[in-house]
């Protein structure tokens, strides 16, 4: 049988900072966790989590991203069309990574303050668009967006699905350990057998 062709146009990846708001709108939708989130959750604690409404952490993600900086994450497009969102930007400004048995236990570098650790922390591909490889592209296209703004380490804490019968697709936002290192990510612990610290180091960088 000859090989299946497809009309889908190549993955065109952006900084979100760069794009209208309104297409990273369209990527978190209006249902799900994604659009009850606006990828906040690792920027707020714990305490003060209930106490935020959906309206201000869509607004607090439209501020990060008009705010001076590389921005927190990066945006898909197939065509025209916005497909995907990956969350990359320093380990630092993600405060309840601080609490994470995964990230405590698992990272190789330990200074939670230092800006140089980068982290990649969550992937939205909205239903239609997944299975295309949407979020293998942004894990690739992170890596660049790390270590052009400065990043000596990019992490990744990624689900591995064979550990676990039947994930569902909500636990996987932050990204499978396959991805990942097909993206070029290298496994350097496993805290459970679900959950992988995976690092890209960047050769020549300030430590």
């Amino acid at each position: 049988m000859a090989g299946q062709t497809t009309d889908r146009p190549a993955l065109r990846i952006v900084p979100a900072a760069e794009a209208p708001f309104a297409d990273v709108e369209t990527v978190f939708g209006t249902r799900g966790d994604p659009a009850t989130c606006w990828c906040q959750w690792y920027k707020i604690p714990g305490p003060d989590w209930r106490s935020v409404g959906v309206d201000d952490l869509r607004a607090r993600l439209e501020a990060q991203l008009t705010a001076p900086g590389a921005g927190p994450g990066l945006l898909a497009y197939s065509g025209e069309e916005p497909v995907g969102w990956c969350a990359v930007e320093p380990r630092a400004n993600l405060p309840r990574l601080r609490r994470s048995r995964t990230v405590k236990s698992g990272t190789a570098h330990g200074d939670l303050d230092d800006p140089g650790v980068w982290a990649v922390s969550c992937f939205v591909v909205p239903r239609a668009h997944r299975g295309l490889g949407v979020g293998s592209e942004l894990a690739r296209a992170a890596i660049a967006f790390a270590h052009s703004n400065g990043a000596a380490v990019l992490e990744a804490y990624a689900v591995d699905p064979t550990a676990k019968a039947k994930p569902s697709a909500a636990e996987l936002f932050p990204g499978t350990v396959s991805m990942f290192a097909a993206a070029g990510f290298a496994e350097v612990a496993r805290p459970s057998p679900t959950r992988v610290v995976m690092q890209v180091e960047f050769a020549g960088a300030a430590r």
